[in-house]
């Protein structure tokens, strides 16, 4: 007889709690967390601990590891929802601060990416802008905005995050030389590296980036914390990097090197 597959129920990314955020951010800064050290930390019992792992486990934001877990492995992405999630506030103020550098009149690129569309979102009030995207979440925040003309890049929609990537993605973005292009990447390496995990989705990031006047990165801090194997470009490509906490300082150097300027949202004044 043959077995079923086994079916799990998932938490919704939103219901996330205070503290599985902040064991995540424990697991970011030293890899692993242990159950017995978070339960005294929290002043919990080590079952609830053990709950808080397996859905943050679940969600593949953390891979079980015996007495405790570690960071999940830097060959997948986490699901959307749970991306959404993550460094939520941290997302809207490098957003605020990426569509202060956009002025009325303007030609954009957004891609892919949870920080992306919460630009677009910061975008909506902006006139007279044209917007190309290959994010069908981007299409719906600013369909609403009469002072924004939408294009979508053509292409298979993926149900997973209403991303568009492929040939006629690539040909179309290629057709455009706008003004400004607001990227997204899944992790940034030290050395200025900007990685991501899929080739298709790579491939229209790096033509984004080669028919943009301005080029900016909108990153929050926990991509430095990540792995991904794909090489996207290197922030010498880039004209302006948003984040939300300055950087760490081999990357800060990569970026004086280039020229690219750094933004730090929340920060009265930019670093370079």
């Amino acid at each position: 007889m043959a077995h079923r597959p086994r079916v799990t129920m998932r938490q919704s990314l939103s219901d996330i709690s205070d503290r599985q955020q902040a064991i995540l951010s424990l697991a970011r800064g030293a890899g692993r967390v242990g159950v017995e050290e978070l339960a005294a930390r929290f002043g919990v019992s080590p079952q609830t601990i053990r709950k808080d792992l397996n859905l943050l486990c679940d969600q593949g934001l953390l891979a079980r590891q015996h007495g405790g877990a570690m960071l999940a492995s830097g060959v997948a992405n986490v699901s959307y929802e749970a991306r959404r999630a993550l460094a939520h506030e941290e997302k809207r103020r490098i957003a605020a601060r990426c569509a202060a550098l956009i002025p009325d009149g303007s030609s954009l690129f957004i891609n892919i990416g949870t920080t992306t569309e919460e630009v677009a979102r910061a975008l909506s009030g902006h006139r007279d802008l044209l917007v190309v995207t290959n994010n069908i979440h981007v299409v719906s925040i600013l369909l609403p905005s009469p002072g924004v003309e939408v294009v979508v890049a053509g292409g298979p929609v993926r149900r997973s995050d209403g991303g568009i990537a492929g040939e006629a993605t690539v040909d179309l973005v290629s057709e455009f030389k706008l003004d400004f292009a607001v990227i997204g990447a899944s992790a940034l390496d030290e050395d200025g590296s900007l990685l991501d995990y899929d080739y298709r989705e790579v491939r229209v990031s790096r033509a984004i980036l080669g028919n943009a006047r301005h080029p900016i990165l909108v990153a929050d801090a926990g991509k430095f914390e990540r792995s991904a194997p794909i090489r996207i470009g290197h922030v010498r490509q880039l004209h302006t990097v948003v984040t939300d906490r300055p950087p760490p300082p081999r990357f800060a150097e990569a970026c004086r090197e280039a020229g690219t300027r750094v933004e730090v949202a929340g920060e009265e004044n930019e670093t370079r």
